[in-house]
Protein backbone atom coordinates (compact mmCIF):
# COMPACT_ATOMS: atom_id res chain seq x y z
CA UNK A 1 0.00 0.00 0.00
CA UNK A 2 1.22 3.39 -0.40
CA UNK A 3 1.09 6.13 2.39
CA UNK A 4 1.50 10.13 2.29
CA UNK A 5 4.08 11.14 4.67
CA UNK A 6 4.95 14.28 5.62
CA UNK A 7 8.40 15.70 6.33
CA UNK A 8 9.10 18.99 8.23
CA UNK A 9 12.36 20.62 6.21
CA UNK A 10 15.40 19.91 9.02
CA UNK A 11 18.25 22.98 9.63
CA UNK A 12 21.69 22.60 10.32
CA UNK A 13 20.66 21.78 14.12
CA UNK A 14 17.60 19.80 13.49
CA UNK A 15 16.73 16.20 11.55
CA UNK A 16 14.10 15.98 9.26
CA UNK A 17 10.70 15.41 11.12
CA UNK A 18 8.11 12.81 9.67
CA UNK A 19 5.09 12.35 10.33
CA UNK A 20 2.51 9.57 9.20
CA UNK A 21 -1.43 11.39 8.99
CA UNK A 22 -2.90 7.82 7.94
CA UNK A 23 -1.90 6.55 11.40
CA UNK A 24 -2.30 9.58 14.55
CA UNK A 25 0.74 9.22 16.69
CA UNK A 26 3.39 7.19 14.03
CA UNK A 27 6.16 9.73 13.24
CA UNK A 28 10.11 9.73 12.71
CA UNK A 29 13.00 12.14 11.68
CA UNK A 30 16.49 11.64 9.92
CA UNK A 31 19.51 13.49 9.70
CA UNK A 32 18.95 13.59 5.82
CA UNK A 33 15.68 13.68 4.03
CA UNK A 34 16.58 9.91 2.51
CA UNK A 35 17.22 9.00 5.94
CA UNK A 36 14.05 10.17 6.99
CA UNK A 37 11.91 8.44 4.49
CA UNK A 38 13.71 5.17 5.28
CA UNK A 39 13.00 5.47 8.64
CA UNK A 40 9.74 6.65 8.38
CA UNK A 41 8.75 3.16 6.07
CA UNK A 42 9.85 1.22 9.16
CA UNK A 43 7.88 3.26 11.38
CA UNK A 44 4.97 2.24 9.18
CA UNK A 45 5.45 -1.23 9.37
CA UNK A 46 5.95 -1.18 12.94
CA UNK A 47 2.71 1.17 13.86
CA UNK A 48 0.97 -1.59 11.06
CA UNK A 49 2.81 -4.67 13.08
CA UNK A 50 1.31 -3.34 16.12
CA UNK A 51 -2.33 -3.01 14.44
CA UNK A 52 -1.89 -6.74 13.38
CA UNK A 53 -1.09 -7.73 16.76
CA UNK A 54 -3.92 -6.15 18.65
CA UNK A 55 -6.33 -7.85 16.33
CA UNK A 56 -6.82 -4.21 14.88
CA UNK A 57 -7.85 -4.23 11.10
CA UNK A 58 -5.54 -2.28 8.59
CA UNK A 59 -6.76 1.16 7.84
CA UNK A 60 -6.73 1.89 3.94
CA UNK A 61 -4.80 5.31 3.05
CA UNK A 62 -6.73 8.32 3.01
CA UNK A 63 -6.27 10.43 -0.54
CA UNK A 64 -3.22 12.55 -0.64
CA UNK A 65 -5.46 15.84 -0.80
CA UNK A 66 -6.80 15.02 2.84
CA UNK A 67 -3.69 16.22 4.07
CA UNK A 68 -1.57 18.24 1.61
CA UNK A 69 -3.95 21.15 1.50
CA UNK A 70 -4.02 21.05 5.37
CA UNK A 71 -2.31 24.40 6.43
CA UNK A 72 -0.84 22.73 9.06
CA UNK A 73 1.84 21.18 6.71
CA UNK A 74 2.48 24.16 5.06
CA UNK A 75 5.76 23.94 3.29
CA UNK A 76 6.37 20.81 4.48
CA UNK A 77 7.89 17.81 1.98
CA UNK A 78 5.09 15.88 0.64
CA UNK A 79 6.42 11.96 -0.20
CA UNK A 80 4.67 8.36 -0.52
CA UNK A 81 6.03 5.19 0.48
CA UNK A 82 5.18 1.84 -0.35
CA UNK A 83 4.57 -0.66 2.19
CA UNK A 84 4.69 -4.01 1.55
CA UNK A 85 2.29 -5.09 4.34
CA UNK A 86 2.91 -8.68 3.34
CA UNK A 87 6.51 -9.04 5.46
CA UNK A 88 4.58 -8.28 8.36
CA UNK A 89 1.24 -10.52 7.94
CA UNK A 90 3.10 -13.46 9.46
CA UNK A 91 4.39 -16.51 7.61
CA UNK A 92 3.59 -17.48 4.25
CA UNK A 93 1.71 -20.64 3.00
CA UNK A 94 1.91 -21.40 -0.81
CA UNK A 95 -2.17 -22.08 -2.41
CA UNK A 96 -3.25 -23.55 -5.27
CA UNK A 97 -6.68 -22.05 -6.09
CA UNK A 98 -8.48 -21.75 -9.48
CA UNK A 99 -10.13 -18.51 -10.29
CA UNK A 100 -11.73 -17.20 -13.99
CA UNK A 101 -9.15 -15.08 -16.02
CA UNK A 102 -11.57 -11.80 -16.30
CA UNK A 103 -11.47 -11.77 -12.07
CA UNK A 104 -8.01 -12.40 -11.92
CA UNK A 105 -7.12 -9.50 -14.38
CA UNK A 106 -9.71 -7.55 -12.21
CA UNK A 107 -7.39 -8.77 -8.72
CA UNK A 108 -4.17 -7.61 -10.65
CA UNK A 109 -5.58 -4.11 -11.60
CA UNK A 110 -6.89 -3.65 -8.11
CA UNK A 111 -3.74 -4.84 -6.86
CA UNK A 112 -2.13 -2.79 -9.05
CA UNK A 113 -3.59 0.61 -8.33
CA UNK A 114 -2.95 -0.23 -4.56
CA UNK A 115 0.90 -0.77 -4.96
CA UNK A 116 0.30 -4.69 -3.25
CA UNK A 117 1.31 -7.92 -4.85
CA UNK A 118 -1.18 -10.01 -6.06
CA UNK A 119 -0.85 -11.97 -3.19
CA UNK A 120 -0.90 -9.35 -0.72
CA UNK A 121 -3.78 -7.63 -2.23
CA UNK A 122 -6.06 -11.01 -2.11
CA UNK A 123 -4.70 -11.30 1.52
CA UNK A 124 -5.91 -7.80 2.93
CA UNK A 125 -9.29 -8.05 0.72
CA UNK A 126 -9.78 -11.81 2.07
CA UNK A 127 -9.20 -10.69 5.58
CA UNK A 128 -11.38 -7.55 5.64
CA UNK A 129 -14.43 -9.37 4.26
CA UNK A 130 -13.49 -12.38 6.54
CA UNK A 131 -13.65 -9.69 9.71
CA UNK A 132 -16.72 -8.04 8.33
CA UNK A 133 -18.52 -11.31 8.82
CA UNK A 134 -17.23 -11.36 12.17
CA UNK A 135 -14.49 -13.36 12.37
CA UNK A 136 -11.30 -12.62 14.19
CA UNK A 137 -8.89 -13.73 10.98
CA UNK A 138 -7.50 -16.57 13.45
CA UNK A 139 -9.69 -19.20 12.82
CA UNK A 140 -8.44 -22.33 11.86
CA UNK A 141 -10.59 -25.01 10.02
CA UNK A 142 -11.86 -27.74 12.72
Amino acid sequence: MRYLILIEPGTESCAYGVVVPDFPGCFSAGDTLEEAIENAENAILMHLESLIDAGEPLPAPLPAETYVKNPAYKGWIHAMVDIDVSRIQGPAQRINITIPKRVLRAIDAAAARAHETRSGFLARAGLELAKSQGSDGNTRPG
